[in-house]
């Protein structure tokens, strides 16, 4: 290579390529000011158990199934509006390490559209936020995503302008789309995603196919070597560092795709997908996208952990013996509280694995990648036993360059839950505020000069640093 960059490409035999990260060996010639703004969003379905999740509900009662969207409030604790100290609730403690890096944002609503089903809503509306009955040709008030929105501005010069990952690799399903995507070109255009971890590979990675296959790490290894006698002490082990990783991600995809045939072959009930370990797929499904991320492949990401409303079971490796299933228990909080809890506390564990990766990956002025990003966990419902759609659990971590404060708690509405109140045509919260101001805040620390996105009402200023 004559000119080395963030996003220069190592290239070796049939056609592979391999993006490399930023060193500093490469500072002078790439003429990088600072490091690239990127955002990614990590959706969990079906809610979260509240007394696990938010602060001052510990003690709340739980939940029977209603299907009516409303929030059982008994022995909730009313907090303060405002900014307050992050408190880490059960289901959070797994972000201990990253505290100070990450924000709880409590008292944000979804909108929604009566007369249609609500988990479907739940995810594909969830980054779209469009206002109800706003939106003709479709079911749902769905409109362009808030991914490509960004991207329409920060993925001109990058390899792929956005980047959907699932870990819905299920081959059963019985719902639609709208059930199992979050991502949306425009309205009933869908984004489909990178579900199956060896076509995400090569996909972001370039391999090809040839008669005698090699890994891409073999197959760029002269090149390899060759750079690596141009760099520093610290890039060359930043250098093994990365190559180890994508070692690693080669592993684990072979490794799963062998424990998926040999089920395959297996007599059981469940389909393949329910008994691999769903620990070890969202971990690399993660790794894929922080990678991407790491090299400026993309950008802009959406992870969606699981899908809406699949009454699939999956294997919680480390949680439960057998498959279960996600939906199915959360219509029944009082029968499996402490099985949902688990679930919800595992969920929180692979969102804390890839902030603290994202963390340790330095940047070209000393930052890390989780500095410059901004990385947000959330759900489309505010708890999955009784629909409601209102005080949604949302997470937003690293500070997307500085732009947005975190370490903190920000309470937006001093009401627990939703109060529906009719509004002419539709259901209108008293006392929420739009999810999509959380949307619009970040729209702008990306760098879009706009001042509304779908139903937005405003900014957080709460959340500017």
């Amino acid at each position: 290579m004559t000119k080395t960059s963030r996003r220069s490409f190592l290239r070796g035999m049939g056609g592979s390529t391999l993006a490399l990260p930023w060193m500093e060996s490469f500072g002078k010639d790439s003429g990088m000011v600072e490091p690239a703004r990127r955002i990614a969003w990590f959706y969990v379905p079906i809610g979260v158990v509240r007394r696990g999740f938010f602060p001052g509900e510990a003690e709340a009662g739980i939940p029977k199934f209603t299907g009516s969207r409303k929030h059982m409030a008994e022995g909730v604790e009313q907090v303060p509006l405002g900014v307050r100290p992050l408190e880490l609730t059960p289901t959070m403690k797994p972000l201990e390490k990253m505290r100070e890096k990450v924000t709880l944002i409590t008292g944000m609503d979804r909108t929604f559209q009566p007369g249609t089903d609500v988990h479907a809503q739940c995810a594909s509306c969830f980054l779209t936020s469009a206002s109800a009955f706003t939106v003709t040709q479709s079911a749902y008030p769905l409109a362009r995503s808030l991914d490509h929105v960004v991207a329409d501005v920060t993925g001109e010069n990058t390899p792929f302008r956005t980047l959907e990952f699932s870990c819905n690799s299920h081959k059963d399903n019985k719902e639609s789309m709208y059930f199992d995507n979050i991502s949306w070109y425009g309205t009933g255009h869908v984004a489909p995603s990178l579900r199956d971890p060896r076509k995400a590979y090569r996909r972001l990675f370039g391999t090809k196919e040839i008669s005698a296959y090699r890994n891409i790490t073999d197959l760029v290894l002269d090149d390899a070597r060759s750079l690596k006698r141009r760099l520093g002490y610290s890039d060359q082990q930043k250098f093994k560092e990365y190559f180890d990783s994508i070692r690693t991600i080669e592993e684990q995809t072979e490794k799963l795709e062998k424990m998926r045939s040999q089920l395959a072959k297996a007599r059981i009930d469940e389909p393949p997908e329910a008994r691999l370990p769903r620990g070890e797929y969202i971990r690399l499904m993660g790794d894929l996208m922080v990678v991407a991320l790491q090299t400026g492949l993309t950008n802009v990401a959406t992870f969606m952990v699981g899908p809406e409303r699949w009454d699939t079971p999956y294997l919680f490796e480390s949680l439960f013996e057998k498959p279960r299933s996600h939906h199915g228990m959360s219509h029944n909080q009082g029968k499996y509280i402490d099985d949902l809890l688990k679930v919800d506390h595992f969920h929180m564990e692979q969102f804390a694995y890839l902030l603290d990766k994202m963390d340790k990956i330095r940047e070209a002025n000393g930052t890390s990648l989780l500095d410059n990003t901004i990385f947000t966990y959330g759900s489309g419902l505010g708890d999955g036993s009784t629909h409601q759609y209102g005080a949604l659990p949302i997470i937003v971590a690293g500070s997307g360059g500085g732009r947005l404060a975190t370490g903190k708690h920000i309470n937006l509405s001093p009401n627990s839950g939703p109060v529906p109140k009719k509004d002419g045509k539709y259901l209108k919260l008293e006392g929420g505020i739009p999810l999509a101001n959380l949307w619009l805040t970040q729209a702008q620390a990306m760098g879009l000069k706009t001042e509304r996105f779908a139903d937005s009402t405003g900014n957080i200023s709460q959340l500017i640093a």
